[in-house]
This record gives structure tokens, sequence and C-alpha cells, in this order.
């Protein structure tokens, strides 16, 4: 079994403007743009950071955004629900906000016994803040959100699958555990890990989702450095899994393999950072290109990537 993962490190989506999707996470959720680069395989598409104050793996949302894509259709194999964490008695705050910003489908739930405000994004994501009494990560506090209400990281995600056991039996693998099943969800949790360490599996009776806007494209989990990563990756392909060779994404290194339900899983390194290349004090200002990518800096701004106005 494998003892090093931590919990989620990053979430990545695709959406279908920039500019909208920016202002979704900064203006509405009051999140930090930590990054903006580009798709290191399609670069004339952005890829945009958002999270706290230094993008803390645990709190980093992510977004391809492919200008004027099509909708995504949402299915099995796919994770249906990205789970935030804010402290306990902010959903009323949070209500009273996403309303007012004609934030769609507001609705109140409780899982495993937390209140919940779920809502969706831009493109239809699927999103959730559960109120949660522990939480100790300091947030950021953009566009007017008070700190005791900040989103503090995500919580989990909520993957829908048609057949939850070898995923289930997966997670086991990667040193999660069963915390409590409520219907057709199971939860399970890394004793110990960071407080972004909750995965729900969700078992549904629907088609396969169709990938596109407002779908998330992979999950990565949190590893603290390369020679760990190394580790991980020997121990998912002795027991028969995929595994990518470690690609370096400038800010942490990663690699990626499908799981049994279809859904992309990464593993990512906490190092370097996203400080490597900009003042703490101005992350997401400018754009940062890998250095592959570098000699297309003028055709990309003054052609294809739209400017984002903050």
């Amino acid at each position: 079994m494998i003892k090093d993962i931590q919990g989620l490190h990053h979430v990545t989506s695709l959406a279908s403007g920039a500019q909208t999707n920016n202002d979704f996470f900064t203006k509405t959720l009051g999140l930090r743009r930590i990054k903006k680069t580009v798709n290191f395989d399609a670069p004339e598409v952005y890829h945009l950071y958002y999270g706290d104050e230094i993008g803390t793996p645990g709190t980093v949302m992510t977004y391809f955004p492919f200008p004027n894509a099509r909708r995504g259709r949402a299915g099995t194999g796919e994770v249906g629900t990205t789970v935030f964490s804010v402290p306990k008695g902010a959903l009323g705050y949070w209500e009273e906000r996403l309303s007012a910003a004609g934030t769609p489908n507001l609705t109140r739930d409780s899982r495993f016994g937390q209140e919940r405000l779920r809502f969706a994004g831009p493109d239809g994501d699927g999103f959730a803040l559960a109120e949660v009494d522990s939480d100790n990560r300091s947030p950021w506090t953009g566009h007017g959100v008070p700190a005791d209400v900040a989103i503090r990281g995500f919580h989990s995600t909520d993957m829908r699958l048609t057949d939850t056991a070898a995923t289930a039996e997966l997670l086991t693998f990667m040193g999660y555990e069963k915390v409590d099943a409520q219907g057709e969800v199971t939860r399970f949790a890394i004793p110990g890990g960071n407080d972004a360490n909750t995965i729900d599996l969700t078992k549904i009776a629907a088609p396969h989702a169709d990938q596109g806007a407002g779908s998330v494209h992979h999950v990565a989990f949190a590893v603290e450095d390369r020679a760990t990563q190394l580790a991980v990756r020997r121990a998912l392909s002795d027991t028969g899994y995929q595994v990518t060779p470690v690609i370096d994404r400038d800010y942490f290194w990663a690699i990626y393999f499908r799981t049994p339900g279809g859904v992309l899983f990464e593993v990512a390194t906490n190092e370097p950072g996203f400080d490597r290349d900009e003042d703490t004090a101005h992350l997401g200002e400018a754009l940062k290109l890998p250095s592959q990518h570098e000699h297309l800096r003028a055709a990309l701004e003054s052609r294809y990537l739209e400017p984002i106005h903050d």
C-alpha cells in the first residue's frame, strides 16, 4: 500500500472562456489567480490557476479555457462535484453572495453530517461549499470576502461511477480509508493527510460522461517530492497501472494514469511551487510560458490568448 499521498493537490477542468472563468473564481469566489500560463500541449489555450496566497497543494483549481468550447454532458466516469471547505456558519453568507451574482442551481443539502451549498459554475461545473469546523488553513480574501467565511481550499471531490468497487480498491491502495457510507455514496479519507484529503464515490446508473466545458479533466494527488513520486509510480506500475513517465509541469512534476472507473488521476509533487518564477506578491500577474513555447509569445499574445482584465 502507498503511504505517501497527502490528499488532493489540484483539480483541473475545462472552460469555454478565460475572462468569464477568471471573473467567477476571483470576483465571485474570492480566490487568487496564482498563475497565468498556457496548456503545454496546446499553447494557444490558457492554463489558469486559482487558490490561496501561494497556491498551497490542496487549494488549487486550474482550468483550460478553450474559446467557445461546447459544454460537456454529465454522466459516469467523471468527477461530478468539486467541493470547497468553508468555516461553520459560512453558508448563509455564500448563499447571499452567490445569489446576488446570479449563480445558478443554488441548493442546500447535507452529507455525512456536513451542511453544504451546491451551485453551478459558468459552464455548468458542479461545485459545493461544505461547512467544516476544523480547517485551519489561511484563506485568500479577495474581492471583499471576509476571512471568517472565506474558502480554505478543497474539501473533496465526488466521483460518479457505474461501479465503485475497483476505484475503492485503488483508493485503499493509495492510502485512503473508508470513512462512511450513505446510500450510494461511500466516503474515503487519508488519515493525517492534508485538509483536502477526502474523496466520495457515488454509484449511479447513467451513460458515460462526454467531456467538454464544465467537465473535470483530471484530479491530482499531492506527494512531497520527486523521490516520493518515483516510489509511488513504481508501486502503481507494479500493480498493473499504465503510468506515464514523469513530466515537468514547471511548478510541479506530474505522472498520470487512468482509473478503473474512467477518471484520469495525476500524482503531483509539492515542489518547486508557484513562486519559482514570480515573487509571491505578484503571482498570476504576468503571462508565464513554458520554455519550449517562449518563442511563440508574440503570436500567442497578439492572436490567440484573449486579454484577461482583472
